[in-house]
Parts: structure tokens; sequence; C-alpha cells
């Protein structure tokens, strides 16, 4: 079975629906532990990789910031045919370009080619990361400088950050592409994939599976009403039967990792049978919730750096909802637990500490501030593992 392909944007690419992510099937995340990676998780890796170029999904994605995953693949890549495959790695910005110059470096001579097909500036999360891209003299001239020495085909950018970032970065004009999060427990980036078609970008969904709701271990109750397909199927249907999305990141881990999401493939049409299953996890939903909360929970909510105490309301608020109504508990603990450690890849901080009077201040022209900070705390003592 052939997996189909879809333009990615206008950088002309036949891209496969299914993008082979590289940051699951690697040693290690920290980098210079190459010396530590093992024969069998190299063998693992390769045939992934293999299984995966079988399948027609010959879209390799990784980054400088995975760990041993660039060293890995490279030594696998001079082995193939160099236009078998697409090869995306993405590049962290910094203040100052020639750190962006040297990582970019380090990362060809780990993937030992003479070209990426699609460079991504990585993690436009904040102001300031965008700054160090766009500004003169900044990372994304230095990467037109690569584009027209060839070692760079097309250039685009990943993000995890506010959708109105996301936005800014995309009306520049400059990007060939995006990698973005948005899927069925997480559309309010919806908006920003619909300003990339409009500049004709390429949409690549990052990590629907894991990130999306941690599919790959799916509670019964959302089995139950996924079915006659796993939630993990469903939710692929309902990211590529959206006309605006080209590709989505599977993040294999092992060859048969791609069985289940290739089963969607008969399936692409079936707008009914997703349309069906989505209404009947919105009426779960409303039924545990009740409608108002349900339609409103994440209207009128200031963004995290500007809520008393930078609590991020509408993360922990989205984990509260999956948790109560869908048993989503797991998928809740493994997100919460990354909040709190100032960092711009899930900014805002726990619902430890809520500076109650602030808060509901803050949330005057929310439908229910009072229940906002019962479902904070209530969220706090779900997913915060106790001593």
């Amino acid at each position: 079975m052939q997996v189909p392909t879809r333009r990615f944007g206008r950088t002309e690419i036949q891209i496969p629906i299914f993008s082979c992510g590289g940051m699951r099937y690697q040693q290690s995340w920290v980098r210079d532990e190459t010396g530590k990676v093992e024969k069998d998780n190299q063998k693992n890796l390769e045939a992934t990789l293999m299984r995966s170029l079988e399948l027609g999904i010959n879209h390799i994605e990784t980054a400088h910031g995975y760990g041993t995953s660039e060293y890995q693949i490279g030594k696998l890549l001079p082995k193939l045919e160099r236009d078998s495959y697409i090869l995306q790695s993405k590049i962290q910005p910094h203040a100052d370009v020639e750190d962006f110059q040297r990582d970019f470096e380090d990362s060809m001579s780990c993937l030992q080619v003479e070209h990426l097909d699609l460079m991504g500036v990585h993690g436009i999360n904040n102001r300031e990361r965008l700054d160090w891209t766009l500004r003169k003299g900044g990372c994304l001239e230095r990467a037109k400088e690569w584009k027209k020495q060839g070692r760079v085909k097309h250039i685009g950018f990943s993000t995890h950050g506010s959708t109105d970032i996301i936005i800014e970065a995309i009306e520049s004009g400059e990007f060939d592409y995006v990698n973005l999060h948005w899927y069925y427990f997480m559309q309010k980036n919806h908006p920003a994939i619909e300003a990339a078609k409009k500049h004709d970008m390429g949409v690549f969904i990052i990590s629907p599976s894991d990130k999306g709701g941690k599919l790959y271990e799916p509670p019964p109750l959302l089995s139950e009403l996924c079915q006659p397909f796993s939630p993990m199927m469903f939710n692929d249907l309902f990211c590529l039967q959206n006309p605006l999305v080209h590709t989505i990141s599977l993040g294999a881990a092992r060859p048969s990792d791609f069985d289940e999401h290739l089963k969607i493939i008969p399936h692409l049409e079936d707008r009914q049978t997703v349309n069906n299953i989505a209404q009947k996890i919105s009426k779960k939903i409303d039924e545990k919730l009740g409608k108002k909360w349900s339609d409103n929970w994440d209207k009128e909510l200031p963004e995290t750096l500007q809520t008393p105490g930078q609590i991020n309301t509408y993360d922990i608020l989205r984990f509260y909802n999956l948790a109560t109504a869908l048993d989503m508990n797991a998928y809740g603990i493994m997100r919460y637990a990354l909040l709190g450690q100032k960092d711009h890849w899930f900014p805002g901080e726990k619902a430890n500490n809520i500076p109650e009077q602030e808060l509901l201040t803050a949330l005057q022209n929310h439908h229910n501030p009072e229940h906002v900070l019962e479902a904070l705390k209530i969220a706090h003592d779900l997913f915060e593992p106790k001593n």
C-alpha cells in the first residue's frame, strides 16, 4: 500500500500525507552521546526508516535538537539515493547568528548530506525568537544565504507558540512552510492554518498522536467513542480531511508503528463517519461538563504570560476537560509535567500557587471565573504526582 501525496504548498514538493518524524526512535536526547548509540537501537532506527520508505513515506523529519537523531539518521542516508527521500531538519534561532551557523554546520555534518530539502527555523515560540529570526542580519537572512548556495531548498519554521505569534511569522511572507500543532483535541491554531493557505505555504502537523492526546495508549472510554476507528485513526482522519493540511508527523519508534496509521487510507474520504465520531465525543463532553462550559471555557482567557502568576490557564483547563469528560488523565499528567520550567516550548506555570483575587479580576470577562479557579485546582490535584 503506497501512501498518497499532496502538493506541499509553494515548495511544489509532492509530500506524503504521513511524515516520518525523528524524535522517538533515537538512542538519546543528549546530542553528544553519539558514542553511546547501541547496535540494536541503530538497527531499529534503520529498519523503521526503510519501512517508511517502502511505504512511500519518504519525508524524513528531524532536528538539531533531537539528541542523537541526526547522527543516527546520517549513518543510513549515504546508503540511499539522494532523490529517494525528502529530508527536513530544523535549527533553533539564536541571538548570535554565528551560533545558528554553527548548529547548521553540525547538522549537515551529522546527516552527511550536501543539502536539505526543507530547513526549518526550529521553535519560533515567542516574540524574542521571532525577532532573532526576522531582524536584519538575523537567522532568516543567513538561511537565505544557504539557499543561494544550494545547501537548502526551502525555508520554513516550526512553532509551539501562541496563535498570534504564528500568524505574525506567516504574514511576514518569508516562509515556504510551517510545522505547527492542530488536531481534534487542540484546534485553536486553525486561523494560522488559514493564514498559511493565503501564502500558499506547506502545512505540517506536529505529533498529532502523542502530543495530540497520547493516542498510542487511549483510555477505554475514548476508544469506545471512536468506533469503528481507533482514536489515533480518528484523529489522523480529522487532520487529513482538512484540505489545508498536507502532512502529519507519525513519530514512529519502530517499524510496526506505521500499521495503525495505514488503516486510514481507504477512509480518507469518509467524512460522515469522522463527523459522527466527533459528534459523539462532543456530546460526551457536553454531558460531563455542561454545554455552556464546553462552548465557552476558552473564551476571554488572558494569554499565559499576561495571566497573574503566569498560569497556563488554557492548557490546564484543556487537560481538565479531557480528563473529566473522556478519562484522558494520562495525557494530562504527561503534558502538565512540562509546566513550571520557564521553557518557551511549553510556557507558563502550574496551578499550585494561584493568586486567586488577581486571577478573578483578570477573568472578569470570562463567563464563569469561579469555575475556572475551581477547575485549575482540581486539575492540579489530578495531574501532579503525590509525594
